[in-house]
């Protein structure tokens, strides 16, 4: 893992904004914000490893009012990164604060892992899902219908109720179509492999990329791969995920607005999380 290295977080130097929202204007929530990420970056075991500047002046943007829709989330690694569990922690902690605040309809996550292209008729084929993932790319963006996705991504920041689909990740290569309803919400976090590429990193508000060791990540690999029984294909499987993941992800990373770290403590998450969550109750008089 490399050092921390932060690309101009500090204040935005624009003409301070005289729109209040309550007590508060724009530039104190901009100071805020800079004062609650330089903290966390300066912290030993950081979950940063970079973060751009001007993410701050957006993240103002949604947190002030000034941009009333719907935000997105975008966020991308490599296999076995940790990017679904920080995923999974933004969400739980967000939702538990809604929860407890009764607040409706605030986050919906969108797995890009469901828009796999059902194969479950070439997994019989096979005869096992090992066999099948032999023969069959499953790391490169062509094996997912993308554009779907942002057809769906489209549609809940316009308002408008989703039906999801349903991968099977047990090994069956199974997609249930139409499978979840989901109605519209404060925020619509999604995470994939390929959540930065072409077909849809323009979907995004916020970019986010999880990067990680090699060996903690093979590590990981070889445990997810016990539990799907990949058995004497999980070498195989691993070294064709990791070279297409030089192909097709790793380069993504230049797109991020932040690069996390996927190795740092999961309660570092939650309480950088919880100091957002703070901030926003603040400014808009939740308590």
């Amino acid at each position: 893992m490399t050092g921390i290295t932060v690309s101009d977080v500090k204040a935005s130097n624009v003409k301070s904004s005289k729109k209040s929202y309550g007590k508060f204007n724009i530039m104190y929530i901009k100071d805020r914000l800079h004062k609650i990420f330089q903290e966390e970056i300066n912290s030993p075991d950081s979950i940063f490893i970079k973060v751009n500047g001007n993410v701050i002046n957006r993240i103002a943007s949604f947190i002030s009012g000034d941009i009333s829709r719907a935000c997105s989330v975008g966020i991308a690694g490599e296999t076995a990164s940790g990017k679904s569990t920080v995923t999974y922690d933004i969400i739980n902690k967000i939702q538990d604060f809604a929860d407890n605040k009764n607040i409706s309809n605030i986050i919906t996550r969108i797995n890009i892992d469901d828009y796999y292209y059902d194969r479950s008729e070439m997994v019989k084929a096979a005869g096992s899902f090992a066999e099948f993932a032999k023969h069959y790319d499953l790391d490169i963006p062509e094996a997912l219908e993308l554009e779907l996705m942002k057809e769906h991504m489209s549609r809940l920041l316009n308002g408008e109720d989703v039906y999801l689909p349903k991968y099977d990740m047990s090994g069956t290569a199974k997609r249930y179509d139409n499978y979840s309803l989901v109605k519209p919400s404060k925020i619509i976090i999604s995470e994939g492999l390929f959540a930065l590429t072409d077909k849809i990193v323009d979907a995004f508000d916020f970019k986010i990329y999880v990067d990680v060791s090699a060996h903690v990540q093979k590590e990981r690999f070889y445990i997810r791969a016990a539990e799907r029984d990949l058995g004497d294909s999980t070498e195989e499987v691993y070294t064709n995920a990791s070279r297409k993941a030089q192909i097709y992800v790793h380069p993504t990373m230049a797109r991020a607005d932040i690069i996390l770290s996927g190795e740092a403590d999961r309660e570092n998450y939650k309480n950088f999380i919880t100091k957002l969550i703070n901030l926003i109750s603040e400014i808009h008089g939740i308590s």
